[in-house]
């Protein structure tokens, strides 16, 4: 549990550094940006190692209906994320998309993981979505929703939602984790 945790806190370390300290942040430039790149796939690497060597109490399992719900619910995250890079209508209503579809996976991930190293990555992750929100909100109050854009951005982000969900169910299914139950 302790790699898993360590994985955790340097994920979010690397991501708060710009919130809590944008100072030291921006004084980096480009080395700044190298440091939190090379921290986050480390934070990603020991979660990986960590959640998978972990052991813990299990309070609920899957169920097929929690699995259908998962499934809905991750393919409406994935949009989100590819919605934030398309800049679609959504995008006009959700300020942070990008961290609300890390909230969305990470509540996903919960309905069907009711174990202990899950409550510890997924709801971990999801406090760190949500206290990121926080702290960009608080240093950027004024929002602008932007602009229309055109049906061809949504097409394309409903295309890459698709696909994209396609290869992370392909790579859950070749890990040992039936995203189908």
């Amino acid at each position: 549990m302790f790699i898993l945790i360590l994985g955790l806190f340097l994920w979010s370390a690397v991501h708060f550094w710009k919130r809590l300290a944008p100072d030291s942040r921006a004084q980096m430039g480009d080395k700044g940006k190298i440091i939190v790149a090379v921290g986050a796939v480390l934070g990603i690497v020991l979660m990986v190692i960590g959640y998978r060597a972990a052991e813990g109490a299990v309070f609920w399992g899957r169920s097929p209906a929690m699995t259908g719900i998962n499934n809905l619910l991750m393919i409406f995250a994935v949009y989100l994320y590819a919605a934030s890079g398309a800049k679609t209508r959504i995008t006009r209503t959700i300020r942070h998309p990008q961290l609300t579809a890390v909230k969305v996976w990470a509540l996903a991930h919960l309905l069907v993981n009711g174990d202990v190293p899950s409550f510890v990555l997924f709801g971990g992750l999801l406090a760190w979505a949500v206290v990121e929100v926080i702290l960009i909100n608080r240093a950027n109050r004024d929002w602008t929703p932007p602009p229309v854009v055109p049906m061809k951005k949504e097409v394309t982000a409903v295309v890459a939602t698709v696909v994209v969900f396609v290869i992370i169910a392909l790579i859950h299914s070749w890990l040992g984790y039936n995203p189908f139950g």
